[in-house]
């Protein structure tokens, strides 16, 4: 069984790259984010040429999640149970989940594709926004680790420790990298999920993230951000994972690099 999980950054701008790696990497189960196309538009049809079933979620802005498989989709959940919103959204004081978690059943395991919030700045409502998301993300995963195998992949927007990211003393006082997010994916941890790390394609560090200026991904001054959270199940059957570095190479590729997983039967 093979599991990815890609931050696309807008499925239609990166759609002939995304079936190209489809074709090449033949992931069983793929989690998509940042797909940034409302779900009636997505590519259902492309991917079924693949041999995909796809299931989406979005709304046409910067958000936007994503299931594919060729091993079953059933059982469906758009967002979680008692996802907040961010009520500045809607300009109208209304507060409603964005399009950043989608869950489904597959070969028996329960899969999910998340996007947490970016949070901006430590003195924006966006970064209480972001750590009310974890809260509620792990209450709602809680019941399902305890019922069978999980796995909860996506961008995290969180470097879990400071061998995560390039240089820790450039992110001192930024988002990303605070102790109340680390210990965010500490709780989700403590449920039960294990970090399943991959090996990097370059360098000593498994960074799945690199910035659009010029010399970042060259120059590997990148983030370990894109995680892969998996129950103890799921994670003791892990054969290899890696991330596939070339996927950021190109012509108009993603800022992210897709991580691949190879799990035993």
């Amino acid at each position: 069984m093979r599991l990815a999980t890609w931050n696309v950054n807008s499925v239609k701008a990166r759609l002939p790259r995304l079936l190209e790696w489809l074709a090449d990497t033949a992931p069983d189960i793929v989690c998509l984010q940042e797909t940034k196309c409302p779900a009636a538009a997505f590519p259902t049809a492309e991917v079924a040429e693949l041999g995909y079933e796809a299931a989406a979620h979005g709304d046409g802005r910067w958000n936007g999640v994503a299931l594919l498989s060729r091993v079953g989709l059933s059982d469906v959940t758009l967002s979680f149970p008692g996802e907040p919103g961010f009520a500045e959204l809607d300009g109208v004081g209304a507060a409603r989940p964005e399009a950043r978690a989608i869950g489904a059943t597959c070969a028996g395991m329960r899969v999910w594709s998340l996007y947490a919030p970016n949070g901006r700045t430590l003195d924006s409502p966006h970064y209480v926004y972001k750590l009310d998301w974890f809260a509620a993300l792990r209450d709602a995963l809680a019941p399902e680790i305890a019922a069978g195998p999980v796995v909860a992949c996506g961008d995290y927007n969180v470097a879990p420790t400071d061998a995560d990211v390039w240089d820790p003393a450039l992110f001192v006082g930024a988002t990303h990298v605070t102790p109340a997010e680390r210990q965010a994916l500490a709780e989700l941890r403590d449920l039960g999920l294990r970090d399943v790390v991959p090996t990097p394609m370059k360098g000593p560090h498994p960074y799945t993230y690199w910035d659009y200026r010029a010399g970042m991904f060259h120059q590997n001054k990148g983030m370990r951000i894109d995680l892969v959270y998996a129950s103890e199940d799921l994670a003791g059957r892990v054969r290899a994972a890696y991330v596939d570095r070339e996927a950021r190479k190109g012509k108009g590729p993603s800022d992210h690099a897709p991580i691949v997983v190879d799990l035993d039967a």
